[in-house]
């Protein structure tokens, strides 16, 4: 009877990786075991991908790795550059001359993807956003992000800024394990900017139970993406998935990747470890929307699009719109004071209740 209830679980579970096989277009993705980098379902885990702004979540660990090194410190003045005030959407609309610490910097670019913001703490860092992206690659490949190269801090377009999934859930990996100390910025639901609340655009960070944040992406040519954490009764996930063709449906992809990875078990079986994982073969990055410069020459036939149907049931709480595809995406938006529980920096803020 064990081995039946046994047979039946693993069935489950499969079939709950499985629907979002059949329900979406190409994807790249992967979850991972937080606690050992065990993993648990990949798709195309170690496919060549643009990263868009999920770049920042190296901006971020660098930034991390030189506040625990001392070499910056939260309150540390960032004055802003000509060039990071001409950064494009999303930003917080920074003006040349015009001042913000290390800790605002770090929690504009994690809740509300500011490339103004990516840019002035790459500066500090880095001296020059060229310098400091060569930097990032160094870093990316010291931890064993073997298919990803940068050459900015935002994730803006470049054709040579690529990544992989298993590349970018390494780096997920390395921050919750390596900045403790820090790690908490990522589950920021809001932030104090000069007394205005600007809340966090991530939508899987507000919605997902157990949810530790991490980082949104999206251009053109990537397609939405996502990094996410969570944990559930001791459990630790991290979840990429890269290439939605909307924003409701990455998180989608994320919501039920993650109920199947919490429902996995083992059982004695050997499973691949990320680190362990072969990265040959990475190939050239799709360019996954009929969208901007690049959607001349790399448009999909209509055929080839697969149009989902498949929903979450916390799904409904989000509440995105996306505008149409030509257009740029505003990122200007109404803010008002709402009732907040502090966290461990005064800065930021999470709900009362946990959702």
């Amino acid at each position: 009877m064990t081995k039946v209830k046994l047979t039946l679980l693993i069935l489950n579970v499969v079939w709950l990786f499985a629907v979002s096989e059949v329900s979406y277009g190409r994807y790249t993705a992967i979850i991972i075991d937080a606690n050992n980098g065990d993993v648990l379902h990949e798709v195309e885990a170690t496919q060549s991908w643009y990263p868009a702004s999920l770049t920042k979540l190296m901006t971020v660990y660098m930034a991390f790795d030189a506040l625990k090194a001392g070499q910056i410190h939260l309150h540390d003045t960032l004055t802003v550059s000509t060039h990071a005030s001409q950064q494009p959407n999303s930003k917080l609309g920074l003006r040349r001359g015009e001042h913000l610490t290390v800790e605002d910097a770090i929690l504009a670019t994690i809740t509300r993807s500011a490339n103004d913001a990516a840019v002035v703490l790459a500066e500090y860092l880095g001296d020059t956003e060229d310098r400091f992206s060569v930097n990032m690659t160094a870093k990316a490949h010291s931890l064993g992000m073997y298919n990803t190269q940068f050459k900015n801090a935002t994730g803006l377009p470049n054709n040579w800024q690529v990544t992989t999934s298993r590349d970018m859930a390494i780096l997920a990996w390395k921050a919750q394990r390596n900045f403790p100390e820090y790690y908490h910025y990522f589950s920021a639901h809001s932030f104090n900017y000069k007394g205005t609340i600007l809340r966090s655009i991530n939508k899987f960070t507000a919605n997902y139970p157990g949810a530790e944040g991490m980082k949104t992406g999206f251009t053109c040519g990537s397609g939405f993406n996502l990094i996410g954490a969570a944990h559930q009764n001791g459990k630790h996930l991290i979840g990429v998935v890269m290439g939605g063709t909307s924003s409701n449906e990455r998180y989608q992809l994320m919501m039920q990747k993650m109920d199947a990875g919490f429902a996995y078990q083992t059982n004695g079986y050997p499973v691949r470890n990320i680190i362990t994982m072969p990265t040959k073969s990475a190939g050239t990055p799709p360019y996954q929307l009929d969208c901007g410069n690049g959607a001349v020459t790399h448009a999909k036939p209509a055929s080839s699009r697969v149009k989902h149907n498949a929903k979450h049931k916390n799904t409904s709480r989000i509440k995105t719109k996306i505008k149409a595809r030509n257009k740029k995406k505003i990122t200007a938006t109404k803010t008002k004071t709402i009732s907040h529980k502090t966290a461990k920096s005064k800065n930021f803020h999470k709900p009362l209740a946990s959702r």
